[in-house]
């Protein structure tokens, strides 16, 4: 497993913090791994980076993804260390060593990025087995929604049993098995056995084609709820939509994932004009949290430098808050 991550060492983090006197942050007290042991962590949650594109590029999506995961560890290890928030709780415990796959990945063809998609998910699983087979609670930041198939896989492995899901997100990413990618990490997962109830919020009916809606329609595994449903038709409020989802998944382990591009004007590998608050969706990562067997937290797909020039410099804040959110509502359990 240790070949698995690169670790942070303390110079590099102490380096990220804006040091004030009088104040404490959060970076001067949380534990950051050297060797791998999650074991001896008195905390709950552990915190695993994934800076790759290459999952999205495979789905003929814009590279950028990979950059999101240092802007949040500098904005996280900035935060004022509190008696309700503060770095006893966490495990920095470092990131997935992609710096070869992502060499390998430039100027490649669909194929071969398909093919290092693969390989960079037998590089996740084994990490997210480790971290809940000790009963902590993983939190992965970065990268593509390729990563749920690892995730859902290594979780599945520690707890012997499939895990439910519910995902904010815009897209199913239910496409077929034509090659590992961005656009169907849940359908390997559920074909492979690791996801079995799987609810979907926020879908937007334009970008999610035919079969794949009426797949999950028709499947009772599966609850699709539609943005427009919500906001458009006004069928129900978001808040009783949100709950819907979260009531779905929760009789038994479940994983939370966050796809930025779900939320509106957010630059992401997918960007849209139309979509939820930061607000709201910070909403829905906090009741997530407040769920007795939620099993993982996962947010995925945001950017702060995209291929094409684009940057959004507050994304590293925005996805600190997501953690915060919801790291507070498991507290609140």
């Amino acid at each position: 497993m240790y070949s698995c991550i690169q670790f942070f060492n303390k110079e590099t983090i102490t380096a990220l913090i804006s040091f004030r006197e009088g104040e404490e942050k959060l970076g001067e007290t949380l534990h950051i791994s050297q060797d791998g042991q999650i074991s001896d962590f008195p905390g709950q949650f552990v915190i695993l980076g994934i800076s790759e594109d290459i999952g999205i590029r495979a789905n003929h999506g814009l590279a950028g993804a990979a950059s999101a995961y240092r802007s949040f560890v500098k904005s996280f290890v900035n935060v004022h260390n509190t008696t309700k928030f503060n770095g006893e709780q966490f495990l920095l415990l470092g990131q997935i060593p992609t710096d070869e796959l992502m060499k390998q990945s430039q100027g490649a063809n669909i194929h071969k990025l398909r093919q290092l998609t693969a390989k960079l998910d037998d590089l996740v699983f084994p990490v997210i087995e480790k971290i809940v087979s000790a009963g902590k609670i993983p939190i992965i930041i970065g990268g593509g929604h390729n990563n749920v198939f690892p995730i859902l896989k290594g979780c599945s492995m520690a707890c012997n049993t499939p895990l439910n899901t519910v995902n904010l997100d815009a897209h199913a990413d239910f496409r077929h098995t034509e090659g590992r990618h961005s656009g169907n990490g849940f359908r390997y997962a559920y074909e492979a056995g690791f996801l079995k109830k799987y609810a979907l919020l926020g879908l937007h009916e334009a970008y999610n084609n035919e079969l794949i809606i009426k797949e999950l329609l028709e499947n009772p595994d599966f609850l699709p709820i539609f943005f427009e449903d919500v906001f458009l038709r006004k069928k129900e409020s978001w808040k009783e939509a949100q709950h819907r989802a979260i009531d779905f998944v929760k009789d038994q382990r479940f994983g939370v994932e966050l796809d930025v591009d779900s939320l509106e004007n957010l630059l992401s590998s997918a960007w849209s004009s139309v979509g939820v608050s930061s607000s709201e969706s910070l909403h829905y990562l906090y009741s997530c949290g407040k769920q007795k067997q939620v099993c993982y937290l996962h947010i995925t797909e945001a950017v702060y430098k995209r291929s094409d020039g684009e940057e959004n410099v507050l994304i590293g804040k925005l996805i600190n808050y997501m953690v915060q959110a919801f790291c507070k509502g498991v507290q609140a359990q």
